[in-house]
């Protein structure tokens, strides 16, 4: 396994997530995050969809550096298999950012972008990786809950080293560390069969009506700037067409109820989620490796529901940008949790 980057010249460093819904990029600077953008990507449509999304990046990204990339975007249906998308987007990455890059591969290191193929079960959705291993470099023991638009991951942290159970996404979905809810694209659906309504358990529609985004964004919990994707009938945010969506969930319309209801119904989807978390956080505590009082370190879009887990399981939450502020300059601040593991990679590349 090479690792390009100590003979290289140049001091600035890009960290790359390509996933298949965000691009996230973090420039580094004399070991400072200076910046840090996400922006939308609907990767299913094809590479020329990530060409579109980067062309819109501030200049920055365009700029030659020092380039370390991981991805979860070889996931999507555009690419035959896992291995695949690797393969294409270490390819891209090479052939389309300015100078060096290097392909983060987790528990093996960096590789050169011609190799990502050969460690593609190494590389392949890879970037929770990189947060615990830099969250480890400054908590020996803790527990990383990083909750995004569409995932979470719950990676146990000890002795400075991320110890999870499992690595791919497979294993992981098994040992309770990769939850497949987020806060913005999560069908609510997924969270439940029935819901209270007006004194009644109704059943939901099998249908995606509505998303966990409309229930944060109805609530007042769901930040504008990282409610980026399109809702799922296309239409607007208002609350008005948030509350008409989520009443379809139960097969009426928003003049059968009133606000308070509607409040009611996206607060039991928010509490549904909270309970698919907190059971998969005490499993992977269960086993006794996070001492009962390291903290959960949390981020991504979704940090304000973790700091609710970190609530219920009993400990206190730090979120990843203070834990990091020394290195973080204040105009990256805003972004750095949600794009977690560009920060992570570009600053673990630095050092």
């Amino acid at each position: 396994m090479t690792h390009p980057h100590p003979s290289a010249p140049l001091r600035r460093i890009i960290g790359w997530d390509l996933g298949g819904v965000h691009v996230k990029a973090a420039l580094v600077e004399g070991g400072q995050v200076r910046a840090v953008v996400q922006a939308p990507c609907p990767l299913w449509n094809g590479l020329p969809a990530l060409d579109a999304t980067v062309a819109g990046l501030p200049d920055w990204v365009r700029a030659p550096a020092r380039h370390a990339v991981t991805m979860t975007g070889e996931l999507t249906d555009c690419f035959s298999d896992r291995a695949d998308g690797v393969a294409q987007l270490a390819a891209w990455a090479a052939a389309h950012l300015v100078g060096e890059v290097a392909i983060y591969a987790g528990r093996a290191g960096f590789a050169a972008p011609g190799a990502a193929a050969e460690h593609a079960a190494d590389v392949a959705s890879a970037n929770w990786h990189a947060t615990a291993a830099l969250i480890g470099t400054l908590r020996p023991a803790a527990l990383l809950a990083d909750i995004g638009s569409t995932t979470a991951d719950l990676i146990p942290i000890a002795d400075g080293r991320p110890c999870a159970v499992g690595y791919s996404d497979a294993e992981r979905l098994e040992t309770g560390e990769l939850v497949y809810t987020g806060v913005v694209r999560t069908p609510v659906l997924a969270l439940s069969q029935a819901a209270p309504f007006r004194g009644r358990r109704t059943a939901l529609m099998a249908e995606c009506f509505a998303t966990t985004a409309d229930a944060y964004r109805l609530l007042g919990r769901l930040p504008e700037a990282e409610d980026q994707q399109d809702t799922a009938d296309l239409k607007g945010k208002s609350i008005s067409e948030t509350e008409t969506r989520l009443a379809r969930m139960i097969g009426r319309d928003r003049h059968e109820g009133t606000g308070a209801d509607w409040a009611g119904l996206a607060g039991f989807f928010a509490e549904a989620q909270l309970r698919l978390l907190h059971d998969a956080g005490l499993l992977v505590l269960s086993r006794g490796a996070v001492p009962d009082d390291a903290p959960l370190v949390i981020c991504g879009a979704g940090r304000f529901v973790a700091a609710r887990l970190a609530a219920r399981l009993g400990r206190r939450a730090e979120d990843l940008s203070d834990l990091i502020a020394p290195r973080l300059a204040p105009e990256a601040a805003a972004f750095a949790s949600t794009c977690g593991p560009a920060v992570a990679v570009g600053l673990l590349a630095a050092e």
